[in-house]
């Protein structure tokens, strides 16, 4: 007998349609629901990452040091962290709208925020609040996506999200720098103060529009034919386990999730991962100006190059992945690629191409990484505890965050490079890939249920 998914009802259809039905109705529902909550995921991105752009005058404006800056940048995944698992755990409760909603007006309240910054205090406070309410959307979007889109599916989708990633890098390459160098001085603000005022309002708009636009589950989406529905609803059902019966958002799946052992593999694989990708997304600005590149705004249209390299790049290698129904092997050659493209920077080339280059392969490799990694969590973890384990993996993951800024920033400060650093990213990376290579098993990707 097959599990319902969130919101089912009674199934009245097989899970099985021709090709090109079954093609036609993934079609209709990416179309429904990607593109939103891909600019939803960008905006939301852009203003977690524009703390690295503002560094380029903030610090200066108000006093703070390389590793005060780094603390800021960490405080925010401490807020992350502590309310990621209850914030997906409240997804499978109330539903993506509201709680998609919630995430979205809050966290832009919060971004506009950052606009009244005058001291350490101040910017400590409102990086931990960005991060409390921010906690849960991507998680919640793995999570939700779940709910649409098969195992075999999910890496490509995935890509699009990790995409929106890059493509907030090159929107703030674009616009981050404008702001700050000519928006500088209108109505007495600095320039950063404009940049986090603009770029954190349409957050507040998205959200608003979050509970109109989405629906919770295939089961309450009105834009569906019946057909479509119950095509949807049985074949999650497919895919779900059926020897675990707690509530996805009871304090028994959170037990269920942590009783599993490829949680924990996951947790330190993701870890290791997003030390590597934080890092390119908080510190690439600042590696630009140590390269030779002195002026801001080029600075911001340099940055540009990684990430639209890295965007189209993780697209291309996700759906490499998806056509040959293979995870291990592109992850590792991801993260090793990318380990020796961060180790390579420690040479100081005397090439600005070259610096470039290397930038943008580690760019491209470590963001490829991330779609890859997260298409196997919600296959391999029991569906009644895909919530609470996902978050638990992202919370855990992500706490590279805490680590990784403060770090970077400590070793820049006492040595005046981040050669150290890079080492240890690269290490962390290859430990990454192996870790995927030899501990995690391999399920095949065809919808098969899961036991």
């Amino acid at each position: 007998m097959m599990t319902p998914s969130p919101g089912a009802g009674t199934l009245s259809a097989p899970p099985s349609l021709a090709l090109e039905a079954e093609d036609a109705v993934y079609r209709k529902v990416w179309l429904r629901i990607i593109p939103f909550l891909f600019v939803c995921y960008v905006v939301s991105f852009l203003d977690r990452i524009n703390i690295g752009f503002a560094q380029l005058q903030m610090k200066h404006d108000l006093g703070f040091s390389d590793a005060m800056y780094g603390l800021g940048a960490a405080v925010f995944y401490v807020g992350y962290v502590l309310c990621e698992v209850p914030s997906n755990m409240a997804l499978a409760r109330f539903g993506a709208r509201r709680t998609f909603s919630r995430i979205m007006v809050l966290w832009g309240l919060a971004s506009v925020g950052m606009m009244l910054v005058t001291d350490a205090v101040h910017f400590y406070t409102l990086r931990f609040l960005l991060g409390v309410f921010e906690a849960g959307f991507f998680p919640g979007i793995v999570l939700y996506l779940s709910y649409w889109f098969p195992a075999r599916r999910r890496a490509a989708v995935m890509a699009i999200f990790f995409a929106g990633v890059a493509v907030a890098g090159v929107l703030g390459g674009l616009v981050s720098g404008w702001i700050m160098r000519d928006m500088g001085g209108v109505m007495g603000m600095y320039g950063w103060q404009w940049m986090f005022a603009i770029e954190g309002a349409p957050a507040v708009v998205l959200g608003l529009v979050a509970i109109f636009w989405l629906a919770d589950s295939p089961a309450q989406a009105p834009w569906l034919t019946a057909e479509e529905r119950s095509f949807l609803v049985a074949r999650q059902a497919q895919e779900s386990t059926r020897t675990h019966h707690a509530s996805p958002h009871s304090l028994a799946a959170l037990k269920q999730a942590l009783c599993h052992r490829h949680t924990y593999l996951f947790a330190f694989i993701y870890f290791a991962l997003t030390c590597g990708s934080l890092t390119l997304n908080f510190w690439m600005p600042l590696m630009i100006r140590d390269f030779g590149i002195q002026d801001v705004v080029s600075i911001s249209l340099y940055s540009v190059i990684p990430n639209a390299i890295g965007a189209v790049g993780l697209i291309l290698i996700a759906r490499r992945s998806d056509r040959r129904g293979e995870r291990h092997g592109h992850f590792l050659a991801c993260t090793t690629g990318g380990a020796l493209a961060l180790a390579a920077l420690t040479l100081h080339p005397s090439s600005f191409a070259v610096s470039l280059g290397l930038l943008s392969a580690a760019a491209v490799l470590i963001f490829a990484a991330l779609p890859i990694f997260w298409s196997l969590p919600p296959g391999l973890l029991p569906t009644q505890t895909a919530a609470t384990g996902i978050a638990f993996i992202s919370s855990v993951g992500i706490t590279s965050g805490i680590v990784s800024p403060w770090l970077i920033g400590l070793v820049k400060t006492r040595t005046g490079n981040m050669d150290i650093a890079l080492y240890i990213l690269a290490g962390l990376l290859l430990a990454s890939g192996l870790a995927m290579w030899a501990l995690i098993p391999r399920k095949p990707l065809d919808g098969s249920v899961r036991r």
